[in-house]
């Protein structure tokens, strides 16, 4: 049987009993996210000043923003997990949107000879590297999950469950880190993400070829 014949066969089939993909995810990511919160605790914690940061808008965007993309990417991952089924990717932009917003609205507020400040910040460099390492778990539990499931197009639902680990891994760096500024988030954070989405493209790829 050709490979489009199988994901013909398999998509016309009525689901099977048993836990759903989205049952599994959820229930993989739970481990995962522990690990990455021990992960959290151990090497990094809350900012020293968590308290008062908590009554100051850009600090509490962090990671709503980055939970909500962590949200929206497993939405799209548990379409993507089942054969033949078709998932759009531009749920996914909705986030980054808001953040372009943010910019814009601080870049018209504060002085041109402060965005340069802004944009580097003091953690750029632990931004790319904690991100990453705070979302390693995460992508291994949704890449799992993922070989419960049938995606037809792995190294894209790989590159998905990347955005879903670095969205999860962002939301707890943001709780350590000093740099609030949404021009330092849209840049650092979104390369970060960019790189556990490209992990786990590659390790898509691999694991979930079937």
């Amino acid at each position: 049987m050709k490979t489009d014949d199988l994901i013909r066969t398999l998509s016309a089939e009525p689901p099977a009993r048993g836990m759903t993909v989205a049952a599994r995810l959820a229930l993989a990511l739970v481990p995962g996210l522990a690990v990455a919160a021990l992960l959290f605790a151990v090497i990094l914690g809350p900012r020293d000043d968590v308290a008062t940061a908590f009554g100051h808008v850009r600090f509490v965007l962090k990671p709503i923003e980055a939970l909500a993309l962590a949200a929206l990417a497993a939405l799209v991952l548990v379409r993507l997990a089942q054969p033949g089924a078709g998932a759009s990717l531009l749920a996914l932009l909705a986030v980054p949107a808001a953040l372009l917003l943010a910019v814009a609205v601080e870049l018209v507020l504060v002085p041109r000879a402060q965005w340069a400040t802004l944009w580097v910040g003091d953690n750029w460099a632990r931004c790319l590297s904690l991100i990453p390492l705070l979302a390693l778990a995460p992508l291994a539990a949704a890449l799992l999950a993922l070989r419960h499931g049938a995606p037809t197009r792995p190294a894209l639902a790989g590159a998905v469950a990347g955005v879903l680990a670095g969205g999860l891994g962002a939301a707890l760096y943001a709780i350590h880190c000093t740099d609030d500024s949404p021009l330092f988030v849209a840049t650092w954070y979104t390369l970060a993400i960019a790189v556990t989405a490209g992990l786990g493209t590659f390790l898509g790829a691999r694991l979930l070829r079937w």
